[in-house]
């Protein structure tokens, strides 16, 4: 009870202080760091900009006559180039916030930037559970999802269904590798059995000798701990070799609406995956997403509404505090649920998770596709709490 009175009175202070306070520089400047040119980069890249953008249209791109900067930047799936670039913006360019950063290995290397830096991190692209596990930041936020909710859901929904003997194609490096331990616990926790795992590397275009080992294996499930381009042409090509067809299910860990689009139905139907945003969900995901395609063509991945919603929730914060002072504005987006047209009430925990709804989704038949980009069929709602691992388990050393 000391606690939360505390944090009452804290927040209190804020809020009365927020009319003298000020904007360190003159300037809010988001620094948009994503894949623009890679395997991620339908499903971030210069979407999540536009998200970016959006977001900061809401306040009219300034908070009480400060400028809402957004500038952009590709890390090319490098660690190193993603490091270097948030040093430099943070150095040189006086970037307040980095947001977005798909690829695990990048934003475990950003994360400790922007720590050491006292600058936010709003990730909607990473799925490390680390990041708010061991490598947890005071300063960093992770929406959207991560490789515990998308692989755990998937795994346990095909499982139930009787399929429990499984087998691993993984992106070698840390985002496939922690995907596919998840799926493999939850698999391992309800009686299922892994046959093997074969890993191949970041950008590979033929995965003609890792579906060979999968399909030899007898497998029930071919599971794919990879993303975006990755997924695609593995799934495309398990396709080709008749994988499906032999009675083996495809299982994708890490499916987006883009990926659907870019496989066709004919090649996607009846995948199972977890998503934390569909675009035809409600009213306001349909309007919020017909505005995003008319700027890029396509509909949002979940990833691109994780950026809208993130930005979105930094920059409420500025404006009800008056300032962009890191900690003050950290310290009341925690304190603020999250809602916004993504999510309702979604509440943010010490180590930085965002408590948001998963949903489980089947790919539609052809048939079942009523009309462009109809292509998933929501099976079930998981509330965030069981969606993700509990704080107080994640090994971040700022949870009391």
């Amino acid at each position: 009870m000391r606690n939360l009175l505390f944090a009452g009175v804290a927040f209190a202070a804020l809020s009365s202080g927020a009319a003298q306070a000020q904007m360190s520089d003159g300037v809010i400047k988001i620094g948009m760091l994503s894949d623009r040119s890679g395997i991620y980069a339908d499903i971030n890249g210069e979407g999540s900009a536009v998200a970016a953008r959006m977001a900061a249209e809401e306040f009219g791109n300034a908070i009480n006559g400060t400028k809402i900067e957004i500038i952009v930047g590709d890390h090319q799936n490098k660690a190193d180039v993603a490091a270097n670039l948030a040093r430099q913006w943070i150095d040189t360019e006086k970037v307040d916030v980095v947001a977005d950063v798909p690829n695990s290995a990048a934003a475990l290397a950003v994360q400790v930037i922007t720590r050491d830096k006292k600058r936010l991190f709003l990730m909607s692209g990473p799925g490390s559970t680390d990041l708010t596990g061991k490598e947890c930041s005071p300063y960093g936020f992770h929406w959207t999802w991560d490789n515990h909710a998308v692989a755990s859901a998937t795994a346990r929904a095909l499982v139930e269904q009787g399929r429990k003997s499984w087998f691993f194609v993984t992106a070698d490096y840390a985002f496939g590798h922690s995907l596919e331990a998840e799926a493999a616990n939850t698999v391992k926790q309800l009686g299922g059995t892994i046959k093997g795992s074969v890993r191949h590397p970041l950008g590979a275009s033929d995965f003609s000798s890792f579906l060979l080992q999968a399909q030899s294996s007898g497998a029930e499930v071919v599971a794919f701990a990879n993303a975006g381009g990755d997924t695609i042409n593995a799934v495309k090509q398990a396709a080709e070799f008749g994988i499906p067809q032999g009675g083996q299910t495809l299982a994708g860990l890490l499916l987006n609406v883009n990926d659907v689009h870019a496989l066709g139905l004919e090649t996607a139907q009846g995948l199972m995956l977890a998503n934390s945003f569909y675009w035809d969900m409600t009213d306001e995901t349909r309007a919020w997403s017909k505005k995003f395609e008319e700027r890029t063509g396509r509909k949002p991945s979940m990833n691109q509404a994780g950026v809208y919603s993130s930005v979105r929730h930094y920059l409420k914060a500025v404006q009800e505090i008056g300032t962009d002072d890191p900690d003050k504005v950290a310290a009341r987006m925690r304190a603020t649920p999250v809602t916004d047209m993504m999510m309702k009430n979604a509440r943010i925990a010490d180590n930085g998770r965002v408590f948001d709804d998963m949903y489980l989704a089947q790919v539609k038949t052809p048939a079942e596709s009523k009309h462009g980009w109809d292509y998933f069929k929501i099976v079930k709602t998981v509330p965030g709490d069981q969606a993700y691992i509990a704080p107080k388990d994640s090994g971040c050393p700022l949870v009391k």
